[in-house]
């Protein structure tokens, strides 16, 4: 069966245009892989479902245009290799075929994967020497994810598909639309309640229990000096959402050397200090990624302070760097924003903060060059009054400082900022609107 020639497009005349017509011309005069019916037992699962990428090519080329029944949109990454595109069935299934309508920016190599929680993944077909066009591939497998991975393009630009059609049985019926007004702000969210406390650092002091200060933990139930991404991954979160199995913490709080904990404690991802086309571009944070704001070795409220201390519901009290003094009935406020520019290489650096950056005139600089969401950690002490009392294990009020380990499943991460954060929408705990 031959395939369709799409409709021109005023995006792709460029001298790409060439090379379209060598495509074409050998996508008519070659092998493809023809799209047969799926069995008969077998039902479309992918469309209307959630669908992330690893990039877009632009904001008219997103993810979810590859499962939604159109033929004429599409989804299309950046141009370079690899990339991914995946879809959430909302719930186990067992896979039996998969169709790739691709558009002419068609990858060579890839391979088709399945994955029970987002992270990790089984391949089920892999792909070599492909010529693009509608191909159905015939696999075996269950989970409640379908991963595309390109890992060579076919032409200069990215890789785009026109519809990734998911067979099989099982999965659950496609989200219903989002209901009520929808608020333009770029962010979604994680409570994530106080859970224990250690003088342990899986970041900076990894394998040394008690080498550091007492910290307080947020999130996951088990962090301790030995935590990896694998064992949070395995292990419980008191978050709201539970999906959210990263770790938190902070140096103890003490009020007259008595430690106090926060009662609201709110982890905020966001879309703000960078600008538009900054936003749009915007990727997951990489599963793994470790990161340090703040610093914990401050002597004076400068400008290495990054957290800022204020009160709940008297806002006449100015912010300050240092502890402020908050009226009766109120409580003690801390804010801390953290880095939102990585290197797009390193999980981790030697002194913790280098592989990542804050923008610089609204957009990442060249040394780290890939926007991610911008952690802000919000906590609020049931403590008020006079501060002279007040101290953090580091020090201080000006010493406070913040410790990220991302546990986030890649799945749900990519879904949060392709949902949430590109779009610029306000999202709550649930990752929705």
């Amino acid at each position: 069966m031959d395939r369709a020639i799409p409709p021109p497009r005023v995006r792709r005349l460029r001298p790409r245009v060439a090379m379209m017509i060598g495509a074409l011309v050998a996508l008519l005069g070659g092998s493809i892989v023809t799209a047969a019916s799926p069995a008969s037992a077998d039902s479309l699962l992918s469309q209307g479902h959630t669908a992330t990428s690893s990039s877009n090519e632009n904001a008219g080329t997103p993810a979810s245009s590859a499962v939604d029944g159109n033929d004429g949109t599409r989804w299309g990454s950046a141009f370079a290799d690899p990339q991914w595109l995946q879809v959430d069935l909302g719930a186990s299934a067992t896979i039996s075929q998969i169709v790739l309508k691709w558009e002419n920016a068609y990858a060579t190599d890839f391979t088709l994967q399945t994955s029970a929680n987002g992270s990790a993944w089984t391949t089920i077909k892999t792909v070599t020497g492909s010529t693009g066009g509608n191909q159905t591939h015939a696999v075996s497998g269950t989970g409640r994810y379908v991963r595309l991975q390109s890992t060579k393009r076919a032409t200069q630009w990215g890789v785009s598909l026109f519809e990734f059609q998911v067979f099989g049985t099982g999965g659950a019926a496609p989200p219903a639309p989002p209901s009520g007004p929808i608020v333009h702000v770029a962010e979604f969210l994680a409570d994530c309640p106080f859970s224990h406390r250690l003088p342990d650092d899986p970041i900076i002091y990894p394998g040394l229990p008690g080498a550091s200060h007492m910290h307080s933990f947020f999130g996951s139930t088990t962090t301790n000096a030995s935590s990896t991404v694998g064992s949070l991954t395995n292990a419980n979160s008191n978050c709201n959402p539970a999906i959210d199995k990263s770790a938190y913490w902070v140096p103890t709080f003490y009020n007259n050397d008595v430690p106090v904990e926060p009662v609201i404690t709110t982890f905020y991802y966001l879309g703000e200090g960078v600008d538009a086309a900054t936003l749009a571009r915007t990727q997951p944070i990489p599963f793994g990624l470790r990161i340090v704001a703040g610093n914990a070795k401050a002597t004076a409220p400068d400008a290495t302070t990054i957290s800022r201390w204020s009160c709940l519901h008297a806002g006449e009290v100015n912010p300050g760097k240092d502890f402020v003094t908050c009226p009766s009935g109120t409580m003690l406020e801390s804010y801390l924003d953290f880095p939102q520019c990585w290197n797009g290489r390193d999980l981790d650096s030697a002194d913790h903060k280098s592989h990542m950056a804050y923008p610089v005139n609204g957009t990442c600089p060249s040394t780290h060059p890939v926007p991610v969401p911008k952690l802000r950690q919000v906590l609020r002490y049931p403590v008020s009054g006079n501060p002279a009392n007040f101290r953090l294990a580091s020090g201080k009020g000006f010493t406070m400082h913040g410790d990220f380990f991302n546990a986030w499943p890649e799945a749900e991460m990519a879904r949060r900022v392709n949902d949430c954060i590109r779009p610029v929408i306000k999202c709550g705990a649930d990752g929705h609107p």
